[in-house]
């Protein structure tokens, strides 16, 4: 004999607050619900207004430095542990979560060019304006007397180059500095075992790549970006832009693709095996790109500027998505995004090293069930409504500072300035005479392999 009973489970129609009252049962059937489109338009117009109502990206700063904040850089396996360095040669260790500072130590004389860590991440390396390469432990004082700058260093080595950039292999025990010369070091070592040359007088910057990791690449005076392979110690190629760069970053996702931050306003994001054309063109500040960082993911980037703001960018994207400014905040010198790529961290000039939220109207700590469902509706809604053109005005306005607005303005002017004269030689002149220019190909001087 077969029995069947119904079971029904109380959470399926009681609410979570009183259980006396009811859920009622949806039918979803679409002959029920003519006007379903329209009342899920009201909600995510609801949504994306609260969405901009709720943007307060701006979360603290850590103040402690007496000189400007020259560069930052985050430890590979501590998500909360921050280090920064100054102009006047100080290094900060830095809790992020209790924003206080854990060490200080007088690291070089003068500017503090770069910082980077082994590749068992034990170890700090710093270089100066004092031609110095010094390695400090990455851990965390074990008493408060080493907090007063007494802590000495590990290991120094005194080059007859000035430096200007450090970065470290993902995988073996060696590092590679820029200046004067693009030097590949082993160890400690006093000498290096290499040296890179490819026309330039110097460099400013480099970067191993973190997959393809034996892949260097490096901004260079004359307005180039040049790629090394230090296993056969020669430059692979190199792309010529109109304008320098200052500095770049490769997608830890995609070990072929980089993005330079370039003096032109724009930053440029090529793939390796095609620098002739750039993949993207990230267009939106009005002074010169100073610093660029991808989100872990890499999907998005970071920018900072001179123009004192910092913009988000998504990476399939030519526009920015958010842009961050305070009124005290000046000109900014180094940008990075957190490895858990919620949060974005910031130094400028004026001492200040800033903590934003990487996505201005997420709301911060533990959510309810309930609460995190209705947040995944309205972004759902906000994604399939975004092309309408309420939802779409409202979700790309921006306020951003006077002498920002003015620029773009100007900028915007002179931009439709150059493509009338264009098209007016154009049309006066002996077909293919003047032939039209890609946008992305514009700043491309040369690619020489």
């Amino acid at each position: 004999m077969k029995v069947k009973v119904l079971s029904r489970n109380p959470d399926q129609y009681f609410r979570e607050t009183k259980n006396d009252i009811h859920k009622i049962p949806r039918n979803y059937d679409p002959a029920l619900h003519p006007f379903e489109m329209q009342r899920e338009y009201v909600r995510a117009l609801n949504a994306t207004k609260l969405e901009r109502v709720f943007a307060k990206p701006f979360l603290g700063c850590f103040d402690g430095h007496s000189d400007v904040v020259s560069c930052l850089s985050k430890h590979p396996d501590q998500l909360s542990w921050l280090y920064s360095g100054a102009a006047d040669g100080v290094v900060k260790h830095w809790n992020i979560p209790l924003r206080k500072c854990v060490r200080t130590v007088q690291a070089h004389e003068g500017y503090v060019r770069g910082m980077t860590f082994t590749e068992d991440s034990e170890t700090l390396i710093t270089i100066g304006d004092d031609k110095n390469i010094r390695f400090w432990s990455s851990k965390p004082p074990e008493s408060s007397s080493e907090e007063d700058g007494d802590v000495l260093p590990k290991h120094s080595i005194i080059t007859k180059y000035q430096l200007s950039s450090i970065s470290h292999h993902a995988k073996k025990n060696q590092f590679a500095t820029c200046g004067d010369a693009c030097l590949l070091w082993e160890g400690e070592r006093n000498e290096p075992i290499n040296k890179f040359e490819w026309g330039a007088d110097t460099m400013n910057c480099v970067r191993f790549n973190p997959s393809q990791c034996n892949v260097l690449g490096g901004c260079a005076s004359d307005r180039s970006i040049v790629l090394y392979d230090i296993r056969g110690g020669s430059p692979i190629r190199k792309v010529v832009l109109s304008l320098r760069s200052n500095s770049i970053c490769w997608n830890p996702m995609e070990p072929f693709v980089f993005v330079a931050a370039n003096e032109d306003y724009n930053s440029y994001m090529f793939d390796m095996r095609r620098l002739k054309t750039p993949m993207n063109v990230f267009k939106d500040h009005v002074s010169a790109v100073i610093d660029v960082d991808f989100n872990p993911t890499g999907k998005e980037i970071v920018t900072g500027s001179y123009d004192k703001t910092i913009r988000i960018f998504e990476v399939d994207k030519g526009h920015s998505r958010e842009v961050y400014h305070t009124k005290r905040m000046q000109r900014l010198t180094s940008v990075l995004w957190t490895m858990d790529s919620k949060y974005i961290i910031s130094g400028s000039d004026e001492m200040n090293i800033r903590i934003w939220k990487a996505k201005a109207w997420e709301k911060l700590g533990t959510l309810k069930t309930r609460e995190r469902n209705a947040l995944n509706y309205n972004e759902s809604l906000k994604e399939k409504f975004a092309h309408f053109p309420q939802i779409k005005r409202i979700a790309r306005h921006r306020h951003v500072p006077r002498h920002v607005y003015h620029a773009k303005k100007e900028l915007q002017t002179i931009r439709d300035s150059k493509k009338r004269k264009e098209d007016n030689r154009r049309q006066h002149t002996k077909r293919g005479s003047v032939p039209h220019v890609p946008e992305r190909q514009k700043n491309i001087v040369t690619e020489q392999e």
